[in-house]
């Protein structure tokens, strides 16, 4: 793909996006403020037994999302386990223990980790009604919080958030669903396949044979990508002919996993009452999204190296169909999104692209990060940045009405060092104690520590993708990854539902001469500053050892 075809590709994709955000962004918002419940939200109300008009404290609130997705986490094991006994099972046996416990824990916690090949373990039941089922509310909850975090800044001197069981059926039925369903349908169009067939043998030109596996494909890749779940139907994901048949399907995949997180923006908008604050989110993450776009570019198009100079850019693990522009502009998206989806190997990126899609991950995932985990990290990233101000003015601050206390600088300092304490630690012990995890790490120097840091990174952050080159599939990496993706979501989502509670307990603070504006393009750079920061000073050091130390041996 020459430099003109891939400008204009990033053009196109920017042009949609810029399109369909904000009346997707304004249909989110309805479908949260809506007082009226639709037949089949009331039917689900009914069947589950919950009170969708109950204002909850954030208290409850946290305590239904926990209680809900522990529940996801126990029926998704037991289906695994139980798969040589259920319909559609393709005579597969059940699924081992430790990778039944990893992969139940990443689709629930919106990860989609694989740690094993999806078309010969799975059968097309639990394919479809376990995890394509969880691709659904694993995003959906990520979307509740994030609407509950902006409730606690609308709302005053009350201690109640909404209804999470409300807020959980509605996103589904009204939002995600009917986008689902037409995105599936176009990638019929395109070409993905979708049937409940069983495997087919087919002759090779050689006189060998294949098998080739069919599935429910289309309905899954369709959510996969709208949930930022990212968790093939193969395993070589979007680089698979059924999953991405031809280029204009993997750019329209590219599309999907960036339109609801790029549309949130717009949503905080309407609900905040101030469009101008939407729009200052979204340039931010819009900018950090360019930017890597254009790092990752540029890294595989000038790769060094005598193989990549002669074939023009590094081709190395790439979809030759696709080409590299194509597969950088996937990687990009994905690692900024917590999707974990590819249609390349990001193993054999150039050191400086691999290095790139790590930080992407390193920097909290809100360029513009998973479907609600974007916007309400963004929002903490924001808290830190008016605290910050106030500090250098010497005012209390202040963001969208309400004060930023101790308790709220506590409650984000939390939640910022959560996920850099899992990456390093987890990455300590697996680079650090070779007994426990030696058949994990299977490249030596710079490069193998790279991919332990991108494992444990793409877990901290509900991401999924992975350097191949990295052993999963270990009973003590299965464990280990799982219990990294659990902190990783839920401690993080109690801290902003704890953020959102004391933030609706105060008062709207009216804005006076000395209230730091925070819809002007400094206050977007300041943001976009202290993103970077937070990132650079926690992992500098980690990333001085493994990609730069790759890129300059």
């Amino acid at each position: 793909m020459s430099v003109l075809a891939a400008l204009a590709t990033v053009a196109l994709l920017v042009a949609a996006l810029l399109l369909v955000q904000r009346p997707l962004g304004a249909h989110i918002a309805r479908t949260l403020t809506s007082g009226r419940h639709l037949l089949p939200e009331r039917v689900v109300y009914r069947v589950a037994g919950v009170d969708p008009d109950a204002d909850m404290r954030w208290a409850v609130y946290a305590r239904s999302v926990l209680v809900f997705s522990a529940v996801g986490v126990l029926l998704l094991y037991g289906l695994q386990r139980l798969q040589p006994v259920l319909p559609l099972a393709l005579g597969l046996p059940g699924v081992e223990p430790a990778t039944a416990w990893n992969t139940a824990v990443s689709f629930v916690t919106n990860t989609n980790w694989q740690s094993y090949s999806g078309e010969a373990v799975m059968g097309h039941l639990v394919q479809a009604a376990g995890l394509a089922v969880q691709n659904f509310v694993s995003a959906a909850v990520g979307l509740c919080v994030a609407v509950a975090l902006v409730r606690g800044f609308t709302r005053s001197r009350t201690d109640r958030l909404g209804s999470f069981w409300a807020d959980l059926v509605r996103v589904c039925v009204r939002v995600l669903l009917p986008l689902s369903l037409v995105a599936a349908v176009v990638m019929l169009l395109g070409g993905v396949v979708q049937n409940l067939a069983a495997p087919t043998a087919v002759p090779t030109l050689t006189g060998g044979e294949q098998v080739l596996v069919g599935g429910p494909v289309a309905s899954q890749e369709a959510i996969k990508e709208l949930g930022t779940n990212g968790g093939g139907f193969y395993n070589a994901n979007s680089a698979h002919p059924f999953e991405g048949p031809t280029a204009w399907v993997s750019l329209f995949q590219v599309f999907l996993l960036l339109v609801v997180p790029f549309s949130m923006p717009a949503a905080l908008g309407r609900l905040v009452g101030d469009r101008r604050q939407g729009r200052l989110v979204l340039a931010v993450m819009g900018g950090l999204w360019l930017a890597t776009v254009a790092l990752v570019t540029w890294a595989e198009a000038v790769g060094a190296g005598a193989a990549p100079q002669a074939a023009g850019a590094a081709l190395e693990g790439k979809e030759v169909r696709f080409g590299t522009a194509l597969s950088a502009l996937f990687a990009a998206s994905t690692t900024g999104t917590s999707t974990g989806a590819v249609n390349a190997f990001h193993d054999s990126f150039t050191a400086p692209g691999g290095g790139v899609v790590l930080l992407n991950m390193l920097l909290g995932e809100v360029s513009p990060g998973g479907v609600g985990s974007g916007l309400y990290g963004l929002l903490v990233a924001a808290v830190v940045a008016v605290f910050v101000a106030g500090l250098m003015v010497g005012r209390t601050p202040e963001l969208l009405g309400k004060k930023i206390g101790p308790p709220q600088v506590v409650l984000v300092a939390l939640y910022v060092l959560t996920m850099p304490a899992l990456v390093l630690v987890g990455a300590a012990l697996t680079a650090g104690v070779p007994a426990l995890t030696d058949a994990s790490v299977q490249d030596a120097g710079p490069h193998g520590l790279s991919e332990v840091l991108y494992a444990y990174a793409s877990a901290a952050n509900n991401n999924g993708s992975a350097f191949a080159g990295f052993g999963a599939a270990t009973t003590y990496q299965n464990t280990a990854l799982g219990l990294v993706m659990l902190v990783g979501r839920f401690v993080p989502l109690v801290l902003v539902l704890a953020l959102a509670g004391s933030l609706a307990r105060q008062q709207v603070v009216p804005r006076t001469a000395g209230t730091l504006p925070t819809t002007t393009p400094v206050f977007g750079g300041l943001l976009a500053v202290v993103v970077l920061l937070v990132a650079g000073l926690t992992f500098v050091p980690a990333l001085a050892l493994a990609p730069l130390a790759e890129t300059f041996s």
